[in-house]
């Protein structure tokens, strides 16, 4: 398995979680941003620079992700790609997307944004909260925990 983070709108909070845990379990995470990013130095991160554009970092994520691979998004859409290639896809609030919410998900997403094009005021998202953070790492750990138990009885 390896850590995906789509890393343009992710908080510098899951970062630093995602670090830490990349450095206790040595799994291999892997930011992807269109702009550059200070990671710390650690053979287990690295950082992939794209170029600007739409989608350019989630295509980029969609096209090296191997089944079983951990996506951290909030990006709906991607997360939704990120199932169907069997992947697994966490939001930054510590929310697992799934086969059983994603669609129920993207037509939420679609339904505000018809709001907002229609030129209602739908507000964004509020900003992470220490429950929100202390959910993020508790799944991403029961996430790991469960990866690094099959890898120990694969040897």
């Amino acid at each position: 398995m390896k850590i995906w983070v789509d890393a343009d709108a992710c908080p510098v909070v899951i970062k630093e979680i995602l670090f830490k845990a990349a450095l206790r379990t040595q799994v291999q995470t892997t930011l992807v941003a269109n702009h550059a990013m200070r990671i710390p130095p650690s053979r287990f991160v690295d950082f992939l620079q794209v170029s600007s554009g739409f989608d350019v970092a989630d295509n980029e994520i969609v096209k090296r992700l191997k089944p079983g691979d951990l996506v951290v998004t909030a990006d709906i859409p991607l997360a939704a790609e990120v199932i169907e290639a069997q992947g697994q896809a966490l939001n930054p609030r510590g929310q697992l997307y799934t086969t059983e919410n994603i669609r129920a998900r993207l037509n939420m997403r679609d339904f505000m944004e018809s709001l907002r094009s229609s030129g209602v005021q739908t507000g964004g998202p509020a900003a992470i909260s220490q429950a929100d953070r202390q959910a993020f790492a508790n799944q991403l750990d029961r996430i790991l925990a469960k990866y690094l138990k099959s890898k120990s009885n694969e040897a």
